[in-house]
């Protein structure tokens, strides 16, 4: 009664949280695209959107991301291999466990018609998949305490997490542990499905005694070698069928081994129903708290995989756009990933401000998202965070999940600004960013802030202005390229043999169709002029102050040139330069 009781309840929980949730994928808005569509035609587009997807070619689009994606996780793979054995070991094991053990009624009976929890293979498969799980959750503990990977924030979300994951794992192997030694089980078992005389139940108690790690009050090892056979008899008759050796189970086996010395004082405080209760409260707490948890995940990542497989940038309907970056939100496992790849990450150690990390912008955009009122100081810091994205990519392309990070971002910018909070003047990251998707936007919801900026950095330094070609400086190649490698990361421009890497992958390169035309120089050119101390063309170029610092050049130069980092170096000595020549 007690565990029907319990089993509806988290159900019921479980049930009303997935619908709950569910519903606000329709219902709230995160971007620009949600603007006024109702909530009615969002829910008959996603639904259009689907049955669209199954019946075309697409659909093959979907099995091969669910097999490579979602099944095999490959884009964990790439990234990081510690992390995907993790993942591996903690969802299969799981499932499994949840599959084969948890509804064993609805799954493993009808499938094996000689299905028992403690006959072999079943009862190994079920204690391998436990200790798979172990496995998995200690590499997370590892990875997050121990290892210590840079950037990668722990919350109270992650805790509760592993917390639930351990708390029903150890207390399922104790609680095998204790049944293999509890008496009182053993005699239970006996009432229900034995029909022996008080000399069969002795010699059924030594053989289990000596075989199946059972401790009796009146029965120790070794038994008369007679009684021992007649006890074997017995259970090859009578319990054969549905008990295998425990050893077969051998994380409760173990646990048994240990534990042995006190099987009969655990047995006598009631050890095994507590640990029961320990066990089962466990599962269904986690089954009632999962649509409300960061393991929520667990059903919502493999839906964003499949749904940005399908969904082709500036082609997708603006109602499914909209479903599926709030979706997005609840799919996020706050892995970090994104926050380890970050260009700008490294601006949180002297900010000290979590939304420059993506991983923690996520949980300020839920709040945002979920209306939740942020007060002045909260939303400075999450457009601070926004601002300075350089819009370099990384987050989106690394992503384990296949969130759209960028173009959150991009939403989310453009949303504070329509709800008219004062916006950062950053050129770069305002002008190149929002320059990218200035067709989707309002000619004055993009020049105006643009115009704000040019303005004001024309008064200060009228070489930065994009919009006129920069006038030489009077500054010469010898003087460049001693300040050059007077620093750390600027002296490496000297190893650039002009393969054109950097240039291939940069962003704002690749914006252009002219590159020559508009930009002046591209970055590998930049790199050739300094070697050839040809300071005018670089700071005539308006390539060095267009650059977004998002350090894709750096990143892939085979040569290790810092090249971003000249550029830095380049932007300072022209500042430097200008501002000297103010005050004279």
């Amino acid at each position: 009664m007690t565990f029907s009781v319990m089993l509806y309840v988290s159900l019921g929980i479980f049930a009303c949280g997935l619908i709950y949730k569910i519903s606000t994928w329709f219902t709230r808005k995160i971007g620009i695209q949600a603007d006024g569509i109702p909530t009615s035609q969002r829910i008959f587009t996603a639904i259009r959107g689907v049955l669209g997807v199954c019946f075309s070619t697409r659909i093959l689009t979907l099995v091969r991301v669910f097999i490579l994606d979602v099944m095999l996780q490959r884009r964990i793979l790439k990234v990081d291999f510690l992390r995907w054995l993790m993942h591996m070991l903690i969802f299969y094991g799981f499932m499994v466990l949840l599959l084969m053990h948890a509804l064993d009624t609805f799954v493993s009976k009808p499938l094996f018609s000689d299905y028992y929890p403690t006959v072999n293979p079943f009862a190994f498969v079920r204690d391998l998949c436990a200790a798979l799980v172990i496995v998995g959750v200690a590499i997370a503990l590892y990875r997050r305490f121990i290892l210590k990977i840079p950037r990668l924030r722990t919350n109270a979300m992650d805790h509760y997490a592993i917390i639930i994951v351990a708390v029903i794992m150890l207390s399922g192997i104790f609680l095998e542990g204790t049944k293999i030694l509890s008496y009182s089980v053993f005699q239970e078992m006996v009432d229900e499905y034995g029909d022996l005389d008080e000399e069969e139940t002795q010699a059924l108690e030594a053989y289990w005694v000596r075989d199946f790690g059972l401790v009796a009050p009146d029965t120790e090892a070794p038994a008369d070698t007679q009684l021992l056979a007649q006890g074997r008899e017995i259970h090859e008759t009578s319990c054969a069928e549905c008990h295998s050796s425990p050893k077969w189970a051998f994380t409760g086996y173990a646990v048994s081994r240990i534990l042995r010395p006190l099987g009969m004082s655990l047995d006598k405080i009631g050890s095994t129903r507590f640990l029961w209760y320990v066990h089962i409260i466990g599962c269904f707490l986690g089954l009632a708290y999962l649509p409300f948890s960061k393991m929520f995940h667990v059903i919502v990542s493999p839906l964003s995989l499949l749904a940005n497989a399908v969904m082709e940038p500036g082609k997708s309907d603006p109602a499914n756009v909209a479903t599926r970056q709030v979706m997005e939100l609840d799919a996020c496992t706050h892995c970090g990933t994104c926050t380890t790849y970050c260009s700008v990450g490294v601006t949180f150690e002297p900010l000290q401000n979590p939304n420059i990390l993506p991983s923690e912008k996520m949980i300020s955009l839920k709040a945002f998202a979920a209306g939740k009122n942020l007060d002045e100081q909260e939303i400075r810091k999450l457009q601070s965070g926004l601002y300075l994205c350089t819009g370099c990519h990384r987050c989106t392309d690394v992503c384990p999940v296949g969130i759209n990070l960028q173009e959150l971002w991009f939403n989310v910018r453009e949303t504070l600004l329509r709800k008219g909070y004062p916006e950062f003047l950053t050129l770069s990251a305002l002008s190149y960013c929002r320059g990218l998707r200035s067709d989707e936007l309002p000619q004055d919801q993009y020049r105006k802030p643009v115009e704000i900026a040019r303005q004001a950095l024309r008064e200060e330094f009228p070489l930065a202005d994009a919009s006129d070609s920069p006038a030489p400086l009077a500054y010469s190649g010898d003087q460049t390229r001693k300040s050059l490698v007077a620093s750390l990361q600027g002296n490496t421009f000297f190893h650039c043999f002009t393969c054109t890497t950097c240039s291939t992958v940069c962003p704002v390169a690749n914006n252009y169709e002219n590159d020559p035309e508009v930009l002046g120089l591209v970055p590998h050119q930049i790199m050739h002029a300094a070697i050839l101390g040809l300071p005018d063309p670089i700071f005539c170029s308006n390539m060095l102050w267009s650059c977004v610092g998002c350090y894709e050049c750096q990143q892939h130069c085979p040569q290790g040139v810092h090249v971003t980092d000249v550029f830095y170096e380049l932007k300072n000595l022209a500042m430097a330069r200008m501002t000297g020549e103010r005050r004279a």
